[in-house]
């Protein structure tokens, strides 16, 4: 029997939420503080991610899983845009310029294990991930955009569902297939839990993500401030 699972993790994940953009990464992203190593880290460590998650859904949805089999929409698969993006900031080579952070990596082996394992649970992740990403995309890629001084559009594609026309009613459509999905209320509680996790998962990239930002800052304010005071060596 369905359960209303589209508002119990939309309720059931807020404070999560709320955690994960009150990390010092995405708090600076969000004002604009964005600096271009760090991003295009950020970039790669989402690919892998994604590499993983969109293998797994591809599996089971071939697999005629009965509850994956429901999500596995190709509108919202971000690995061909990432790989565009890597492109961009890293060169024809960035396959073999990128190496996945141990967050990122710890956020793989979640998924994976989930996907062998419990199936059901790989919708926590996909909710978190990919409406996450629909919903803020065109607000990060113009934060983005202004931060890393892109002309045009180039380097931006992860935020471009372009096979999403209406993307209020693609969300509509989202909602009701996860209320229709063939789970109980235990799976649904443990489906939450998986979500939570995700966050958790995420925050933690964030986090990584963030000592590099405060070292790659830091290193700025310094070389400003040596050049400062050698200026006035001078003048003086």
């Amino acid at each position: 029997m369905a359960v209303a699972l589209a508002p119990q993790l939309r309720e059931g994940t807020k404070k999560s939420h709320t955690m994960a953009e009150n990390t010092g990464f995405v708090a600076c992203f969000l004002k604009g503080v964005v600096e271009k190593k760090s991003y295009r880290k950020l970039i790669s460590d989402l690919y892998f991610v994604y590499s993983a998650m969109e293998e797994e859904i591809d599996r089971l949805v071939y697999e005629n899983h009965p509850i994956i089999r429901n999500i596995g929409f190709k509108e919202l698969f971000r690995k061909e845009t990432l790989e565009n993006d890597l492109k961009f900031y890293y060169g024809n080579n960035w396959k073999n310029l990128i190496e996945i952070s141990d967050s990122a990596k710890s956020y793989v082996d979640r998924i994976r294990f989930v996907a062998k394992e419990s199936p059901e649970l790989l919708v926590g992740h996909h909710y978190t991930r990919y409406i996450g990403d629909l919903s803020g995309g065109q607000i990060l890629k113009k934060i983005a955009k202004k931060a890393l001084n892109i002309n045009g559009n180039e380097g931006l594609d992860f935020y471009e569902f372009s096979m999403i026309s209406d993307e209020k009613q693609f969300k509509k459509s989202y909602s009701d297939t996860l209320n229709q999905l063939p789970i109980n209320q235990e799976v649904a509680d443990q489906i939450i839990e998986e979500a939570n996790k995700a966050f958790t998962y995420n925050m933690k990239m964030f986090k990584e993500l963030e000592g590099n930002l405060i070292a790659v800052l830091g290193k700025i304010v310094f070389n400003y401030l040596t050049k400062k005071v050698r200026k006035g060596s001078t003048e003086s």
